[in-house]
């Protein structure tokens, strides 16, 4: 997964870095106006560390290379657009993106540029002491929320497919909220502070002589300066749209090619669009969870006529083809440009045929897996009547499953005398915790079921449990429209042969290090035992109990180290 977030072209990776540096930068900055809330003295140090570091040579050149570089892909990316429809969340991202360097000029013009060319010390007080009270305060404080925007925009989309991104969002959510909250608390708090001081003609004379304020002349050329950068934004964003109509018109001309689906409808399409961009215009449903980025391959197509035709795949498009194990004759709809009518197949389609709706497609997640066995099943039902094996298990299934469902478990599927549970929750640490707690609820369960048993004269049951917490993949498994919801990973065959391992262990249970430590838990050294488990190179650290009820003596466990 690493990996495939850094799938694409070179322009693409490019955008992605120089979005990066952009957005740390925009960080640094609402963390600055930020610290004016715990003291003058730490805004002031951490604007002194921050100024040494953009306004250096180095600092310089990598932020405007970067916005250079990020500004003019993005619109590079707009004017190769076939179509303007897409998905909503690009629409705004691309809105956003267009306003930041309008907005931008007068910021940069009456600080930086101010700085270097009239020697003004462009200390927060001279900002505040220059905008605030004015149209431009508000301006620059929906600058600020604007570039924020984008900026967030543009993470989640690249990281949207990530399970640590996925997992993350509440937390992220909060911080995406609270920064820029800070940030404009700090600005107005320290604006008034300002104003108050300054409202002593003297206090501000000696403050205008500390900022080297400007004098008439200097302010005349600096609004000619914004003037003229103002006008050259424009220039660059009229010839983006200039271009993308010229593209639009010779498209227009051209004579159209045909994209036919199989189980689909067949469309016109301009020459050198994309079939991703021509199922969207033409309201064909395709899937692509990455936006048509070029990552998850989702939009992938197989090419049943016209494949000889097509322009050979990028070096990007061929390793994520490559990555899936994708047949010769599949390509990615969002990069393939036909210049000739193709028939395609949409690999994940919707129709619930020979494609895979959404929910098929997969997802990864980390999540608890517990496996659970009776001991001794076959020798405690031969001879038995089928109906008073089928009764025993329906009884004991019907006792150790509520503690599971009440823990906020599901069972996964159920293996004869076994099954399989798995705990999909919204973080690591809460399904490992509801996985101990359903082992402690199973416990007691057995127990009182054991109990019953024994009082009908019958011998009790005992079971092996193994609880292992990882990485794992939900989706649909078989053949179309007959396809269950099931999981596969190494952390189901862990979790399978932790639950072997018990017997030879003389344990109840066996629960690995990694479900604790996910639950914020830890156990003494001296009851963790290391396991060398067939399939898994590394030894796996576990905790054994000769009881399930054990799980839940918390005198056992101290705090996990952060």
């Amino acid at each position: 997964m690493a990996h495939a977030i850094w799938r694409g072209s070179l322009a693409t990776r490019i955008r992605i870095v120089s979005g990066l540096i952009l957005m740390v930068y925009l960080t640094l900055h609402i963390l600055n106006l930020a610290t004016i809330l715990i003291s003058p003295t730490a805004f002031d140090t951490f604007q002194a560390a921050r100024l040494w570091v953009i306004r250096s040579d180095v600092g310089t050149a990598v932020i405007m290379s970067a916005f250079l570089a990020h500004m003019l892909l993005s619109l590079g990316k707009v004017v190769v657009a076939r179509t303007l429809r897409m998905p909503l969340t690009d629409w705004v991202q691309i809105l956003l993106g267009l306003l930041i360097p309008i907005m931008l000029v007068d910021h940069l013009i009456y600080t930086r540029a101010a700085h270097e060319m009239l020697g003004v010390t462009t200390m927060f007080g001279y900002v505040n002491r220059l905008i605030w009270g004015t149209e431009d305060g508000w301006a620059q404080a929906v600058l600020l929320l604007v570039a924020w925007g984008h900026g967030w925009i543009g993470l989640h989309m690249w990281l949207r497919l990530t399970s640590w991104w996925q997992r993350a969002i509440p937390w992220l959510i909060g911080i995406a909220v609270i920064l820029p909250t800070l940030a404009l608390v700090g600005y107005m708090t320290f604006a008034r502070t300002i104003t108050g001081l300054l409202s002593n003609p003297r206090a501000e004379e000696v403050a205008h002589a500390a900022w080297n304020w400007p004098d008439a002349q200097g302010f005349a050329a600096l609004a000619a300066a914004a003037n003229n950068m103002t006008l050259a934004v424009w220039a660059v964003l009229g010839f983006a749209i200039v271009a993308f109509l010229a593209r639009r018109g010779l498209a227009a001309i051209a004579r159209p090619i045909r994209i036919h689906y199989v189980d689909g409808p067949s469309v016109r399409a301009p020459r050198g669009q994309t079939i991703l961009e021509t199922s969207r215009s033409s309201g064909v449903t395709h899937t692509a969870l990455c936006g048509g980025r070029g990552r998850c391959t989702t939009c992938r197509v197989i090419v049943e006529e016209g494949l000889e035709d097509l322009p050979a795949p990028s070096e990007a498009e061929q390793k994520s083809l490559i990555a899936v194990n994708a047949p010769p004759n599949a390509r990615l709809a969002c990069q393939v440009r036909p210049t000739s009518s193709v028939r395609v197949f949409r690999v994940f389609d919707r129709d619930g045929k020979r494609g895979r709706a959404h929910a098929s497609q997969g997802k990864e997640a980390q999540l608890a897996v517990l496996f659970l066995d009776m001991r001794g099943f076959t020798a405690r039902t031969d001879g038995q009547l089928p109906y008073d094996v089928v009764h025993l298990l329906n009884r004991f299934f019907d006792e150790i499953v509520p503690p599971i469902n009440a823990a906020g478990g599901t069972v996964d599927k159920y293996m004869g005398d076994g099954l399989m549970a798995v705990f999909e929750s919204a973080t690591a640490e809460i399904s490992a915790r509801s996985a101990i707690q359903a082992v402690e609820g199973i416990g007691k369960a057995l127990a009182d079921f054991n109990q019953r048993l024994d009082s009908e004269g019958s011998a009790p049951v005992a079971i092996g449990i193994g609880v292992h917490l990882g990485n794992v993949v939900l989706g649909e498994i078989g053949a179309a429209g007959h396809a269950p919801r099931t999981l596969i990973g190494d952390t189901v065959n862990i979790a399978s042969r932790l639950e072997s391992e018990t017997k030879a262990r003389g344990a109840q249970v066996l629960v690995s290090m990694d479900t604790l430590h996910a639950a914020g838990l830890d156990a003494p050294k001296d009851v963790v035992v290391s396991l060398s488990l067939r399939g898994r190179e590394a030894p796996l650290e576990a905790v054994p109990l000769a009881n399930a009820t054990d799980i839940g003596a918390l005198a056992l466990w101290i705090a996990a180290p952060a």
